[in-house]
């Protein structure tokens, strides 16, 4: 399904943690990084797209999120003439989407790369919210960016956390790693700074 102008249209997701750090996936097989992303049916409107990827691509329900805010318009992207099936060139430019920013409500766990037979991650992990465009696909980048510019009118205000927590990958099943306290120096810091 394109539009008069060959863009294909499509939803972006943004899934934050309680941290406001992104949820940041691992494409299968490839050393690219991104937000999970999928087109929008015939008859479905942008939100119940986004549920439907969002439990396609990494497991997720409509009772594991909330949702923050969402982009006001599409934002497009050219996809370069290589990376298009050569049936199709000259009809298909690329992607137009609707991005929606979301807080994770459920837990780690519930997070599932092997929800289909076909997944599009093998690792993920929590990033801080302003991600290195420099491991999205270059022509992707400017979305991205622009996505995260407007949509971080809704982040709230959180105490950071500077610790990294490792990728998680598709054969790998261990609990939730616990986010690790602020050395004693700091926390007796905070204590003086609250009383």
């Amino acid at each position: 399904m394109l539009d008069r102008e060959g863009f294909r249209p499509n939803v972006g997701i943004i899934l934050l943690n309680s941290h406001n750090e992104v949820w940041w996936g691992k494409r299968v097989r490839e050393h690219s990084w991104q937000f999970p992303q999928g087109g929008i049916k015939f008859g479905e409107t942008p939100e119940q797209a986004m549920y439907r990827e969002l439990e396609e691509e990494i497991g997720l329900k409509p009772e594991h999120v909330k949702i923050i805010g969402r982009t006001r318009d599409w934002l497009r992207y050219e996809v370069p003439d290589r990376f298009i099936k050569r049936e199709i060139r000259g009809h298909y430019r690329g992607q137009k989407q609707i991005w929606f920013l979301l807080r994770m409500v459920g837990r780690d766990s519930d997070i599932n790369l092997r929800g289909t037979d076909h997944p599009e991650f093998d690792a993920w992990r929590w990033h801080n919210y302003w991600v290195p465009l420099d491991v999205v696909i270059e022509f992707k980048r400017e979305v991205y960016q622009k996505a995260l510019q407007e949509l971080s009118r809704f982040l709230t205000r959180q105490h950071h956390n500077n610790s990294q927590r490792g990728a998680r990958y598709l054969r790998q099943n261990h609990p939730t790693r616990p986010i690790p306290a602020a050395p004693e120096p700091v926390q007796n810091a905070i204590k003086k700074v609250e009383e």
